[in-house]
């Protein structure tokens, strides 16, 4: 059976001067306003996630072409930069933080977050944020959950729920992977914990038959050109989703565990197919 695809866009960094280590992961304020309008100009509606999670879950239909935002870690160009091209666009998104890293500075040694230095949003941010974006969780430290020990792994998966739902005042449902890694037990941790959906990224389009524990997403580089672009916000340059994990992927996990056990440092941001 085919699917109609939909493209969920994963962004980290919307910034003109980035720091070097994420600068690969960055799209200019200029490409990103650009890509907004390719959206539109193409009659994709952005949906908030939630209505994609609940036509998953079995609700009502999404949009003949839809199209769900994402950013993920929490870096503070999403409150100076990102937030107001979206709001003039009335476009809904959803946020993922690294709660270890909030405060404005990634790396800190009281919160052990494994991300290299960049200014983080505050958590007066993130509050202010939570009135016009969906907030989710990103773990606490950014560690790659499929080669963590299962008990590290549940702290990471629960210690994130629990100070971002404190810091909001309420539920907070949306997970993504740090990395985009994970597997079955990973995912069984992320359930057990009440999120109710999670995104990794397989450089594919979800769809209404995607899992909701592993919903596909597109990342969206500083190298990934117009083209690509346009040819994914057209349903078109990658699988859809259900499609199964590939040996590639198998093959990089079982690598990432062998030195996470052998206590060598692996590349962060290679994300999973």
């Amino acid at each position: 059976m085919t699917y109609q695809p939909v493209p969920v866009f994963v962004y980290h960094s919307v910034s003109a001067d980035p720091p070097s280590w994420i600068a690969p992961f960055t799209v200019s304020p200029r490409v990103f306003a650009e890509q907004l309008g390719l959206i539109e100009d193409r009659g994709l509606t952005v949906v908030p996630l939630r209505r994609l999670v609940d036509a998953l879950r079995g609700g009502p239909p999404l949009p003949a072409r839809s199209a769900v935002l994402t950013f993920d870690d929490g870096f503070a160009d999403f409150h100076a930069t990102a937030a107001p091209l979206l709001a003039a666009r009335g476009l809904p998104a959803t946020l993922y933080v690294t709660t270890g890293a909030l405060g404005g500075a990634s790396r800190s040694p009281e919160h052990g977050s494994l991300l290299p230095p960049a200014p983080m949003l505050t958590w007066r941010q993130v509050r202010e944020l939570d009135a016009c974006v969906e907030i989710g969780g990103h773990t606490r430290t950014h560690p790659q959950l499929d080669a963590l020990p299962r008990r590290a792994a549940r702290e990471e998966i629960e210690g994130c729920k629990a100070r971002l739902e404190d810091a909001l005042g309420h539920t907070v449902d949306a997970f993504a992977y740090p990395h985009g890694y994970s597997d079955r037990v990973v995912r069984h941790l992320v359930e057990e914990a009440g999120w109710t959906s999670a995104t990794a990224v397989r450089y594919g389009f979800s769809s209404v038959a995607d899992e909701v524990l592993r919903i596909a997403r597109l990342m969206v580089r500083a190298d990934t050109s117009r083209d690509r672009f346009l040819a994914w916000a057209q349903g078109t340059g990658a699988p859809v989703a259900p499609f199964p994990e590939g040996a590639r992927t198998r093959a990089w996990r079982g690598y990432r565990r062998l030195r996470a056990g052998l206590d060598h440092p692996y590349p962060a941001l290679t994300p999973s197919r």
